[in-house]
């Protein structure tokens, strides 16, 4: 497996050298910046595997580059964790909201930080290396456009396609409206949120044909969720 490439923000000179010396004896490639506006730069020569973002850093912050990153369709799905001394609830949610994808409160230990990564990374490594996506009885072969459940071939339009991959990237994660809009069509798209809706039910039909049990979850008032728990 080729070495991951970590973006770190991180303002706090003594704690990004800490945090670099940990990844990088985990093999992970580390990219360090004290700057919002560098780290854009960064993202944008080389888009990274991972982000570590800390919140409160100097001129653009955190929650700000993360708020653009979401933007750029390179790294609109790279997995976004926060840094930060902030433990107030309302801040967790708008760093989440914002779509960062994890969230640890400082201080913190390098070895549970170092184990929060690499459980996101795995989660996302399918995507990243191009290899088949699956969850639960759902295969998808990215490069054949083919998927599968449960062993029988399930036909999709190109855009319940691209739905259906997002969702089997991130597999538990609810998604709102907006932010499948974002990953799914693009930023710049002037589709209305209503035709997620109409996208998930054409989805919905073509993988829960007979009496498969519907692996799309429907959050009220959040999202949805591919999730074969509920």
């Amino acid at each position: 497996m080729s070495k991951a490439r970590m973006l770190l923000l991180e303002d706090d000179a003594a704690l990004a050298e800490l945090i670099a010396f940990h990844f990088q004896r985990e093999d992970f490639e580390v990219v360090r910046t004290h700057e919002g506006e560098e780290a854009l730069l960064l993202a944008r020569e080389a888009t990274p595997d991972i982000v570590l973002l800390d919140w409160m850093v100097e001129g653009l912050s955190g929650i700000e580059v993360c708020r653009q990153l979401r933007r750029q369709a390179e790294t609109q799905n790279v997995p976004i964790i926060m840094l930060t001394a902030r433990g107030e609830e309302e801040d967790r949610v708008r760093g989440l909201e914002t779509g960062a994808d994890d969230y640890v409160t400082k201080p913190f230990s390098p070895r549970e930080l170092v184990a929060r990564v690499n459980a996101v990374l795995r989660r996302v490594r399918p995507a990243l290396a191009g290899e088949a996506l699956s969850y639960a009885d759902i295969e998808m072969d990215t490069v054949g456009h083919r998927v599968r459940r449960g062993g029988e071939v399930v036909p999709l339009g190109p855009t319940e396609f691209r739905l259906l991959k997002h969702f089997l990237e991130h597999p538990g994660w609810v998604f709102s409206r907006e932010r499948l809009l974002d990953a799914v069509w693009g930023h710049d798209s002037d589709i209305e949120s209503r035709t997620v809706d109409v996208h998930i039910r054409r989805l919905r039909k073509a993988i829960n044909v007979g009496d498969r049990p519907d692996i799309i979850r429907t959050v009220r008032s959040a999202g949805y969720a591919l999730d074969a728990t509920g």
